[in-house]
């Protein structure tokens, strides 16, 4: 079989996929045999772009599977801890701008007795 290419793989679908995933994979098993028994060299320079393509084929799986779950929580409330955004641990813990502007009930009552003074600035 012929090396892959990412992109030929994108269109395809799961089943398609996993089918050729399959193929490969008993031909990995078949090349290691050979070299095994003491195959030709084509062979054995072969099982580099075999395991190279099952690779290729796993990666685009993986990617169009985590793509589909990114759209299906896009607007939901709760995500999954892996398509959250990482940014930094501390801006994680940091308050929310909702959680900043509120008050206490001791901070409304001082606010609402001793409002800020308003000075007239004389030019």
């Amino acid at each position: 079989m012929v090396k892959v290419k990412a992109r030929e793989l994108r269109g395809k679908k799961k089943e398609d996929l996993l089918k050729q995933l399959d193929e490969f994979k008993k031909e990995l098993s078949t090349l290691r045999v050979a070299k095994v028994t003491g195959g030709a060299a084509s062979k054995l320079s072969k099982i580099r772009i075999v395991r190279k393509s099952i690779a290729r084929i796993q990666t685009v799986i993986n990617q169009t599977q985590k793509e589909n779950l990114r759209k299906f929580y896009k607007n939901k409330k709760y995500k999954p801890k892996d398509l959250r955004n990482k940014k930094t641990r501390a801006m994680r813990r940091a308050l929310t701008k909702h959680e900043l502007s509120l008050k206490t009930h001791k901070q409304q009552r001082k606010d609402r007795l001793w409002p800020m003074r308003k000075y007239a600035v004389k030019e």
